[in-house]
């Protein structure tokens, strides 16, 4: 069977990720299989994403997905270029895949791939290292020095999707990986933004739903309807505002070394962090003190959830690869992985026993990180769900 893999959030599963599945099966035929890999409970903005993992596998499934794999919280509480070598070197060790799919704004595969290209050059590491040495803030530097080399070409980073999209391609390269590459041009709102129409972007959706507005019209019926019996039973929408007290709680308990680690870029953030969390009385206090014009706050997002969850730093790649959910095309797709992956094929939680203790503390910490999460929905599970919930199985 051939398959396209998509590295995803689906916060939540909208009308424009159902465009992207429409538009891969009309350039690549009907019976394609689609094996997203997607992240967790917590997503790359620095946030708890709205609905539980499981649940929004299944938004997935029901709306045209096949097959989902986890990809665990070390690779999608992180910076673009580690959420996307994450993601890509997962479906490359499914041994499944045949594509990789990705949005971008501008639509532009040839340009996407110079870029890419660009950011892997000794001459950009040169330039980057010069804007960095003269106090310009990191994804300013990096556009500058691309802009050195390339000239306009380099306008393509200033979009969230295209910076992906890059990130992508040099994972692909990086890795080997035998993939090749298809962008669809993103259509409806832009990143972020609270425009209204029929594709709206996902942030705009979460806002509706954290305040109480029925997001309906903006989704696929099978997605709609987990979201309200996901409402109905207060397993959704978790939000930073629900879980902030056991955040804090946690920061305040910590000494100035233990958040060094959670400081990527080695410059003292960690001690202003310390600080900003023994005054601040919300989260959204503890952004505002820690706010510089240096650091994008999606970056101070991730900093603050990493030393609330402990995150250690990724490995090159997971120790096994989880399954989430699978209709019966992607049970299919599992059969070949059975025979072809690179890594163990985990389904049940309970079964990681069996793959090792370096499985085991991994899978121990995603655990973690998902007691961790339940405090941030209205009505929490018990703790140990990790080791309870099958895959959702269509």
């Amino acid at each position: 069977m051939t398959a396209v893999g998509i590295i995803a959030e689906y916060n939540p599963f909208h009308l424009g990720h159902q465009y992207q599945l429409r538009a891969l099966r009309y350039q690549l035929g009907e019976e394609l299989g689609v094996v997203a890999v997607m992240s967790g409970n917590f997503v790359q903005r620095g946030d708890f994403a709205l609905l539980p993992k499981h649940l929004r596998a299944e938004m997935a499934l029901r709306c045209g997905v096949d097959l989902v794999l986890e990809l665990p919280t070390v690779y999608a509480m992180a910076g673009a270029e580690t959420f996307a070598r994450g993601g890509v070197a997962i479906l490359q060790a499914a041994g499944a895949v045949d594509y990789l799919a990705f949005g971008s704004e501008c639509g532009d595969l040839p340009l996407l791939e110079r870029v890419a290209a660009c950011l892997d050059s000794e001459g950009y590491r040169t330039l980057l290292r010069r804007f960095l040495d003269e106090g310009t803030p990191y994804a300013a530097a990096r556009q500058a020095a691309v802009r050195s080399l390339l000239g306009e070409a380099a306008d393509c980073l200033s979009h969230p999707n295209n910076n992906l999209a890059v990130e992508y391609l040099r994972a692909l390269r990086s890795l080997g990986a035998a993939m090749e590459p298809i962008t669809v041009r993103r259509t409806g709102a832009a990143h972020d933004s609270g425009e209204d129409g029929e594709i709206v972007s996902a942030s705009r959706i979460r806002s509706a739903v954290r305040e109480g507005e029925d997001p309906g019209r903006w989704l696929p019926e099978p997605a709609a309807e987990i979201l309200r019996a996901a409402q109905a039973l207060e397993l959704a929408p978790a939000s930073a505002a629900c879980g902030e007290r056991a955040v804090l709680a946690v920061l305040r308990r910590m000494e100035p070394e233990a958040f060094r680690p959670f400081d990527s870029g080695g410059e003292g953030l960690y001690r202003r962090l310390y600080q900003a969390s023994r005054e601040a009385v919300s989260l959204e206090d503890l952004l505002e003190r820690l706010k510089t014009k240096r650091y994008p706050t999606a970056r101070l997002r991730r900093m603050i959830l990493a030393a609330y969850l402990n995150l250690e730093c990724p490995p090159d790649r997971p120790p096994y690869l989880r399954v989430l959910g699978a209709n019966s095309r992607g049970r299919e797709l599992l059969r070949q992985m059975k025979q072809r992956a690179s890594l163990p094929v985990l389904t049940k939680g309970a079964d990681v026993r069996k793959l090792g203790p370096e499985a085991e503390r991994f899978f121990r910490a995603e655990a973690r990180c998902t007691d961790l999460y339940a405090l941030a929905c209205p009505n929490p599970p018990a703790p140990g769900a990790e080791y309870r919930t099958d895959p959702v199985i269509l």
